[in-house]
């Protein structure tokens, strides 16, 4: 099928003006302008009209299960924030949490994402909840063990064990140690030793909380968490340098949030090649001191973007509160106006695709590309596309996952 489009945004080059896209079977053949292309193509075409079509956005962290879990009163500490969220979760049982899942899914599906890194706190929904979407699903399997006070033996081979169990032609699963207050140095080292050729994600200096935890042996977290842990690997290390010594940094690795980082830190992350995923409605959320972008696209890291879940997301009176990665996209342009529109719609496509280790799959629109296609209203000049493409607001028009249309 040849694809006709006002502009087609391959965010991998430039807009293309008057642009085509050959979609054969499940994947990208061609891409370029539809003068160029048309005359080449026997087969069916369809002219999709004013829109830009780009490729589907990749949200590179998420928690679908938590979509239900709106209206958390707003922090003074992110502690405080924890607790409360801890004790929603002792609340919810399976069937709140496999409804939550498919709501967050559907809500991601009809706002242009079509790839999701998801933290899975639940892994009994597993295939179930992949099969209830087209979205390319990467369920990461969320491991704590400290209130529990489980073998880290234990937990690790029955993560491994489940994600062996799992089989999809869109999806796949990783690890995800939770945090480093609510894991042990033990399980770190377990999940380094078993995550050779799996994804890894963890969240890793999100507050302050934390580095005051990790690095000087005191305040809320460290209060909260002594009482079910041995505390003796806090003291003198960044929560980077916790992870470092664990052995968990590297390509397969991604840092979510990552706000409170040393000149070091942002090093030995670059060094190791690992990613870091920020999500900006979070950020603003908890009113973090302002995110590293600059230093660290400075030293070469590659930063992609996510939603987080919709308990630290602030409502707003205009518009509904959803997963939605053009808002991200809007947040973080806000938050950091000297970076250009190109440069953030890869921060959303092609940077997360590689943090989920599907470079060159998804989040592109170029020759071998999965066929993962969006598009959204647009009559203007090329010259203004990338900018209205972040700015789109509303369902998008169209959807195409695999070479099929979910929209």
């Amino acid at each position: 099928m040849l694809l006709r489009a006002r502009i087609v945004l391959p965010v991998s080059g430039p807009p293309i003006d008057d642009g085509a896209v050959l979609v054969v079977r499940n994947h990208v053949a061609a891409v370029g302008r539809w003068a160029d292309l048309a005359h080449t193509h026997a087969g069916p075409a369809k002219d999709l009209g004013a829109v830009i079509l780009l490729p589907g956005l990749v949200n590179a962290h998420c928690h679908l299960d938590y979509t239900g879990m709106t209206g958390a009163p707003e922090p003074g500490r992110f502690s405080d924030w924890i607790k409360a969220i801890v004790a929603r979760k002792l609340l919810a049982g399976p069937a709140d949490y496999a409804q939550a899942w498919r709501r967050g899914a559907e809500m991601l599906r009809r706002t242009g994402t079509t790839t999701v890194g998801d933290i899975e706190a639940v892994p009994e929904l597993l295939p179930a909840a992949w099969a209830s979407t087209p979205l390319r699903v990467a369920s990461f399997l969320e491991m704590t063990g400290v209130k529990d006070r489980l073998d880290p033996d234990e937990i690790v081979a029955a993560a491994v064990a489940k994600i062996s169990s799992l089989h999809s032609k869109h999806s796949f699963a990783g690890l995800s140690p939770h945090a480093l207050y609510s894991t042990t140095p033990a399980l770190l080292r377990r999940v380094a030793a078993a995550s050779k050729n799996r994804r890894v994600t963890m969240h890793v200096a999100e507050s302050i909380d934390e580095t005051e935890m990790c690095v000087h042996r005191r305040g809320p977290l460290f209060d909260w968490v002594k009482e079910h842990r041995d505390m003796s690997d806090c003291g003198q290390r960044t929560p980077l340098q916790q992870i470092a010594r664990s052995g968990l940094l590297g390509e397969n690795f991604l840092a979510v949030h990552a706000n409170y980082l040393e000149p070091a830190d942002i090093e030995a992350l670059a060094r190791s090649g690992s990613s870091v995923a920020h999500c900006p409605r979070s950020h603003a959320y908890f009113g973090h001191q302002p995110f590293p972008f600059k230093a660290l696209t400075a030293a070469g890291v590659n930063i992609c973007l996510g939603t987080d879940s919709l308990a630290s997301v602030k409502p707003t009176p205009s518009s509904e509160l959803e997963l939605n990665m053009f808002a991200e996209m809007q947040t973080f342009a806000t938050a950091h106006p000297e970076i250009a529109s190109g440069a953030i719609l890869q921060l959303a496509t092609i940077n997360g695709a590689r943090a989920l280790g599907l470079k060159g799959m998804v989040g592109e629109i170029t020759t071998g590309s999965f066929a993962d296609l969006i598009a959204i209203p647009y009559e203007g000049p090329k010259t203004g596309s990338e900018n209205a493409a972040i700015q789109h607001t509303g369902p998008v028009t169209r959807a195409m996952i695999s070479g099929k249309w979910t929209q």
